[in-house]
């Protein structure tokens, strides 16, 4: 959700790549509450920082606090940041029905909205 919001935000002035310390996939209910939300990720895809070990980075963000647990360390001079956001499939499993999962899935969808659009 991270990287969609950054791309539709600042694809003038960002080049945007998004990794994670394991492979899960392209979660079908992010994708669908982005699209609610007005931004289509339907093709991204899931990478690990590995994949892209090519490029040099000036800035990463981690989103969750596995990432930032885990984070590895950067050479030279890229600056970390954390910023936290709940994990929507936990919050998720608290609820039984699907527009109340969504529910979740867009709640954080927004928070990482605000979050991204605010970057400068």
């Amino acid at each position: 959700m991270a990287e969609g919001w950054a791309r539709h935000f600042h694809k003038d002035c960002m080049e945007v790549w998004s990794a994670g310390i394991e492979k899960h996939g392209l979660n079908p209910m992010a994708v669908e509450a982005m699209k609610e939300a007005g931004v289509d990720i339907s093709r991204q895809y899931s990478k690990l920082l590995s994949e892209i070990s090519h490029v040099q980075f000036d800035l990463v963000f981690t989103v969750c606090g596995n990432a930032e647990e885990q984070c590895p360390v950067f050479p030279g001079t890229t600056q970390v940041i954390h910023r936290g956001f709940d994990d929507p499939p936990k919050l998720a499993e608290e609820t039984s029905s699907r527009r109340k999962k969504l529910e979740c899935y867009l709640r954080v969808c927004l928070e990482i909205r605000d979050f991204i659009k605010n970057l400068k």
